[in-house]
Formats: C-alpha cells, sequence, structure tokens
C-alpha cells in the first residue's frame, strides 16, 4: 500500500465517501438481518421469540469489544487493510450460516461475525478525517450515518422478506450472494493509497502504553465521557424497541404476518432524513442543543407508542427514530470534530459504548416485556431516557465552561 498526502486524495473523495458508505450497508444488512428473521429463527431453532433476540445481542457484543483491536490495529497498518480483510472474511463466515443446525451452533458463529463486523465501524470516521479536506468531512459522516440507517432498514426488511417466503438455508444463501457483490464492489471502489498513521517506533512495551494512553485520552475527556453515554444509551432503548415491537404486533389484536411486522422498519427513513439534515444543523445550532430536541423526540415518540394502536405505533416509532439518529450522528461527528489525536481509539470507544448499550438493551429490556408486554418495553425505555436527560443537562452545563 502507498502512502499520500490529503492534497493527492482531495480529487476522489467522492469515490472514497461512496466505497465506504457502501461497506457500511453490507455491514449493518449482515448485522440487522437477523432482527427481521425472529420468528423464523425462533420456528427453525425450536426456541421463543424473547430468546431469539439474544441473536442481535450476543452479535453486538463480540463487535463491541473489538472495535478498540481495530482502532489500535488500524493506527498501525492504515485503514484500507482491515477494512478489506474483514469485508472478505464476513463473506466467507455466510457459509457457515448456512450450514449452521443448531441455535447454540448460530450463537458461536454470530459471535465470530461480531468480531468480523466491527472493522468498517471502528475505521470508517478517522479514514474520513485523515483522508478528506474538511470541507467534506461533515457532509461525508452525514451521508455515512445515513448509509447505517439505510444498511440497518435493507437487512431487516430482507429478513422479514425471507422469513415469510423463505426457509433459513435458503435466505443465508441471498445473504451470502449479497455480501460477496457489495464486497466485491467496495474493494473496487476504494482508493488505493491512503495517509498512513504515523508511525510509532516503539518497543513493546511502550507501544502497548502508547496504545493505552491513547484510549485513557479520551476516557479522561468529561465531554467525550457523556457522549459515550448518550449514544450507548440512546441505542440500547431503540434498536432493542424495534426487537419487540415485532413480536408485539405479531400478537392479537394486530397478529400481523412475518413479513408485515418487519415493515415497521421503515420508520428508519426518518432516521435517514434527520441523519441526512444533521451536517447543517450542527453547523447551525451545535450539537449539544440537537441533543436536547433529539431526547425530547425520542420520549415523545416512546410515549406515543403507548396509545397502542397500529397508527400511534408507526407514528411514534417515526418519531423515535428520527430522534435517536440525530443523536447518533451528533455523537459521531461531535467526536470526530473533538478527537485532534487517536482519532480510531476515539470513534472506537464511542462505538464500543454504542453497540455494548445494543448487547445489554436486548435482556434489561427482556424482564421489562416477560412482565408487561409492550407497555413495560415502553416503562424501559423511560428509565433509559430519564438518564439521557440527566447526561444532556449535565453536557450541556461543562460544554459551557469547556467549549468543544
Amino acid at each position: 500500500m502507498f502512502s499520500a498526502s490529503p492534497a493527492e486524495h482531495s480529487a476522489t473523495p467522492k469515490r472514497l465517501i461512496w466505497a465506504l458508505c457502501l461497506a457500511s450497508i453490507v455491514i449493518y444488512i449482515n448485522l440487522y438481518t437477523v432482527q427481521g428473521m425472529l420468528p423464523l429463527i425462533a420456528e427453525h431453532f425450536n426456541v421463543t421469540g424473547a430468546k431469539a433476540t439474544l441473536i442481535l445481542s450476543v452479535t453486538s457484543f463480540t463487535l463491541a469489544f473489538s472495535l478498540l483491536v481495530y482502532a489500535v490495529l488500524s493506527d498501525r497498518i492504515g485503514r484500507l487493510t482491515p477494512i478489506v480483510v474483514s469485508l472478505w472474511a464476513i463473506v466467507v463466515s455466510n457459509i457457515l450460516l448456512i450450514f449452521t443446525q443448531d441455535f447454540d451452533s448460530l450463537i458461536m458463529v454470530r459471535l465470530f461475525q461480531g468480531i468480523l463486523l466491527a472493522a468498517v465501524p471502528a475505521t470508517a470516521m478517522a479514514y474520513f478525517k485523515e483522508q478528506l479536506a474538511p470541507k467534506f468531512m461533515l457532509k461525508a459522516a452525514a451521508v455515512y450515518i445515513m448509509s447505517n440507517s439505510l444498511g440497518g432498514i435493507s437487512g431487516r426488511l430482507f429478513g422479514g422478506l425471507m422469513a415469510q417466503y423463505l426457509d433459513w438455508q435458503q435466505s443465508m444463501i441471498f445473504i451470502f450472494f449479497v455480501s460477496f457483490f457489495g464486497v466485491a464492489l467496495v474493494t473496487y471502489l476504494l482508493p488505493r493509497q491512503e495517509v498512513r498513521p504515523e508511525k510509532q517506533h516503539l518497543g513493546f512495551i511502550k507501544s502497548i502504553k502508547y496504545d493505552l494512553k491513547g484510549f485513557v485520552v479520551h476516557l479522561s475527556d468529561p465531554q467525550m465521557r457523556l457522549v459515550y453515554l448518550i449514544g450507548g444509551i440512546a441505542f440500547m432503548m431503540m434498536v432493542n424497541q424495534f426487537s419487540f415491537v415485532q413480536l408485539h404486533l405479531m400478537q392479537a389484536p394486530y397478529s400481523l404476518s412475518r413479513f408485515a411486522a418487519t415493515l415497521i422498519f421503515l420508520c428508519y427513513l426518518s432516521g435517514t432524513l434527520s441523519s441526512y439534515s444533521s451536517a447543517k444543523l450542527i453547523m447551525k445550532y451545535g450539537s449539544v442543543t440537537l441533543f436536547k430536541v433529539a431526547l425530547l423526540l425520542m420520549i415523545t415518540g416512546s410515549l406515543i407508542t403507548l396509545a397502542d394502536t397500529l397508527a400511534f405505533i408507526v407514528l411514534g416509532f417515526l418519531i423515535t427514530a428520527s430522534g435517536f439518529f440525530l443523536a447518533h450522528s451528533c455523537c459521531n461527528s461531535f467526536v470526530a470534530v473533538r478527537a485532534t489525536t487517536h482519532r480510531a481509539k476515539a470513534t472506537s470507544l464511542y462505538l464500543c459504548s454504542y453497540y455494548l448499550g445494543a448487547a445489554l438493551g436486548g435482556p434489561y429490556l427482556m424482564v421489562f416485556w416477560h412482565h408487561a408486554n409492550w407497555d413495560g418495553v415502553v416503562l424501559g425505555s423511560l428509565v433509559l431516557l430519564a438518564i439521557l436527560v440527566l447526561a444532556v443537562t449535565y453536557l450541556a452545563k461543562i460544554s459551557r465552561q469547556q467549549p468543544a
């Protein structure tokens, strides 16, 4: 791999943005297809619907901690190689899913896939900041988050459609081919040159200390810690609400089919819109103000679903998704701009918190689901939102004292 200056890359920013956005779509299709297939997974592997929701939690768990490893690795060898190698490894791992016979084996493969899925989200924002001129940075971040949303929607809808019309093996064969062609296109689009991280000529022990120092630098920043907390708790609530509402919509009085229940994921489109608009809003109003707006939207959306009609559930999720993706975009931009050193580590710490939230949210909300079904899930969500109110309030306070 060659190294180059940012100026040499200025002619191809769109190529890099397209490549990483497509890579993001492939990643999130692979991560979230199983969320749209929960009824099929429960039936095929003979487990309860609630237990099937753990399939997303275990993948999110290994993904969360693998982000920290990729952050260190990409700082050492560059962003390009980990991305390309991990994407092709995901394609190969999908073959294992075709032949998975029991739920325990499925858990093990998904744990392994979580490790592979971490490379792109761990490095993408740092990759953008190193390769693109500042004028492209916020726009690239907004488009990238929008692609996350599109990948999440596509994966879940693919999952619901396949759960309705295909069996498990046929579904996994389809995902294999989607992944194969997507990764091939990403490999073609990615520029072969990159601005390589500055090498640190250190011994083994000193290099470990250097890497740990990078994480400590960001964890020592109170504003960064709060943004990590905000992103993690927001995702803990939002992504798992979508899992349990599928089960709710398949029960009486709705009794929706497997595919019809997954159409609730189209509510992510409001999040796609808010992500796309976030760059201009952040520049105009600032992240802290938008965090407050996002929080208000998530509280309002969750409460509206308590009306418990199909129209109000859809409206509530449209509002919640819009608020969540606005918050997520603010978190990503805040971290990318504030981190002047150890950029990949800063991003990976945020995403580690983010996906750890997703992993913990399933078991957490399952307790409320078992006691009071959907009303219980909303109650559990409001507890998390109350914590977010405190976090956003404190962030606003210290941001006035220590500007970003």
